[in-house]
């Protein structure tokens, strides 16, 4: 027997009892606009610099103002960023994952088969950034939040197809299985 023709780069559904290989569907971050302000500061900090040193008055030198704009540009634009890039979500064909954490990592992950509600929140700003925040309940454990996601409305539509996928996948190969005495 031989399977339909994928459409758009669909992956072909695997044989009953046979299980499907994890793929990467997405990687992302949650939206850049979040770097918003320690870029700012960061101009800030450097045209503040640039304009002070060398007219610093007589108490203070010029390797203070140096020393003072580093630790502010470390503290409030390179520990911000850091962060930023180390939060991830991948969605699998399997699961969702998210990693965050700088100095602590930590990692949540949700399958799909289980099956959990995908909600959409966005506040005017995320809708005019094309962001919002993904709610995954799966009325369990706590719900899994992913804040500030770009294209959201993409992403929801992603995990509703995998949600959808995996249920169909698990219980086609749970009806496929043989439940009593094998006669010979």
């Amino acid at each position: 027997m031989t399977q339909p023709t994928p459409y758009g780069g669909r992956p072909q559904t695997p044989a009953p009892g046979v299980e499907a290989p994890e793929k990467r569907i997405a990687r992302f971050r949650p939206h850049a606009r979040e770097l918003f302000w320690p870029a700012a500061l960061l101009i800030a900090v450097a045209g503040a610099c640039g304009y002070l040193l060398g007219n610093l008055p007589a108490p203070y030198e010029d390797w203070m103002l140096l020393a003072a704009a580093g630790a502010l540009v470390l503290l409030v634009v390179v520990l911000p960023y850091l962060s930023w890039l180390a939060h991830v979500y991948i969605v699998t064909t399997q699961r969702i994952i998210e990693r965050r954490g700088l100095f602590v990592p930590q990692r949540r992950e949700l399958a799909h088969v289980r099956g959990y509600t995908v909600e959409l929140r966005r506040s005017i700003l995320q809708r005019m950034w094309g962001a919002g925040t993904l709610v995954l309940a799966g009325g369990v454990e706590e719900p899994m939040r992913l804040k500030n996601v770009p294209s959201a409305s993409l992403v929801q539509e992603t995990l509703v197809d995998q949600i959808e996928v995996n249920q169909i996948l698990a219980h086609r190969d749970a009806q496929s299985l043989p439940t009593g005495p094998v006669a010979t």
